[in-house]
């Protein structure tokens, strides 16, 4: 099961982070810098959902734009990570107006919770969907006991 500490300076730090998240994603960077930008780099965070399951937990990130050889994925020691990189396009940047999708480099990093099984992770990446899905151990899945 994935849990969250909820030790208050933990729960004030994770709402501020995500304060300071969506600000930054507003003003179209992540680093608060000036809106004046070049254009085409800007740095980004896809949206991902989390789900779980008795057997597992399921990673879904939006990723347009991205080829499934541009996705970097890795595991260790209870973290995932992954990296891309959606380039922007090969065109004249003095022509565009405005420009309001996200291009360069991104990564993201989850810590894992201990039940996950890391030697099978498996990920698909279908219509711009990267699916992760990561199993949990056999010992930490539920199982009924019969009652004798």
């Amino acid at each position: 099961m994935l849990t969250y500490s909820r030790k208050p300076a933990d729960l004030f730090q994770r709402r501020f982070n995500r304060l300071f998240d969506d600000w930054a994603r507003e003003r179209g960077t992540t680093d608060g810098a000036d809106e004046e930008t070049e254009v085409g780099h800007v740095d980004w965070r896809p949206a991902v959902d989390i789900r779980e399951t008795d057997d597992h937990v399921l990673l879904l990130i939006d990723l347009p734009g991205i080829g499934k050889d541009g996705l970097e994925l890795t595991v260790e020691e209870n973290v995932l990570r992954v990296r891309a990189e959606r380039p922007f396009p090969d065109a004249d940047k003095d022509s565009y107006r405005r420009v309001e999708r996200r291009y360069g480099v991104f990564g993201r990093t989850f810590s894992l919770p201990r039940n996950i099984d890391q030697s099978k992770v498996e990920a698909h990446f279908d219509n711009g969907v990267l699916t992760i899905e990561l199993p949990k151990a056999e010992t930490a899945k539920p199982r009924r006991i019969e009652i004798g």
